[in-house]
């Protein structure tokens, strides 16, 4: 089987080096560009790269206008690097069409850990759409309806739901949806669920009931 091809774009050498250095040890094939100009073309070129790397601020175009560009015709998993780290970036990243958003500085092995995570989802052609108790998940258009009204909700509030139903009955623990959902070991404040729980219980209307507290522990999902 071919390697899954990635497109790396960032105008410093050196980041480029380290962040496909890293990949290529994974078994990932790596292209690179090095401003947005570049990137758009190999990208077209190329046609089959599985997923984009791509650095806000370059040269010619910047990462922005490359997202721009892509979107029109591709919806290939864009992970966004910046040195801001700024909410109206990340904003602005998820409403392009980004699917991840790292600051710099990052760890390398976290990077390749999000770029998996990433590819299972997409690549998993199976098991695409799942429906309990009246929810229904789309997980190749990243749609999520409730006795068929179309929910909006965030990159993140989408991995939860999907967690918690592909785990329906199971007594799952901070860590544990850290672990994840988040796809890499989070060394924040674990009460960032309870904030995206709590979001996604209000969307989710009467449905909400069905994310249950585990006090001391964490949730459980119980159509």
């Amino acid at each position: 089987m071919d390697a899954i091809k990635i497109l790396v774009v960032d105008d410093e050498a050196r980041m480029r080096k380290l962040v496909k250095d890293f990949l290529v040890k994974d078994g990932f094939e790596v292209l690179e560009a090095a401003n947005g100009e570049e990137a758009v073309d190999i990208f077209f070129d190329e046609k089959n790269i599985e997923l984009i790397i791509l650095d806000v601020m370059m040269p010619k175009l910047d990462g922005w206008g490359v997202c721009r560009e892509i979107r029109q015709y591709s919806k290939v998993p864009i992970i966004m690097l910046t040195a801001k780290s700024a909410e109206k970036d990340e904003l602005l990243g998820f409403e392009l069409g980004v699917d991840e958003y790292i600051s710099k500085p990052f760890s390398p092995k976290i990077l390749v850990a999000r770029v998996e995570a990433i590819l299972r989802r997409t690549n998993a052609l199976d098991d695409q759409s799942i429906e309990v108790g009246g929810i229904k998940i789309d997980k190749s258009a990243h749609e999520v309806y409730v006795d068929g009204k179309k929910l909006e909700l965030s990159f993140k509030e989408f991995e939860l739901l999907t967690y918690f139903v592909e785990n329906k009955g199971i007594a799952l623990s901070r860590e544990k949806i850290l672990n994840n959902v988040w796809n890499y070991d989070y060394y924040g404040d674990a009460r960032t669920i309870d904030t995206h729980v709590k979001k996604l219980r209000s969307k989710m209307g009467s449905k909400g009931d069905c994310i249950k507290t585990i006090w001391g522990m964490g949730y459980k999902f119980e159509p």
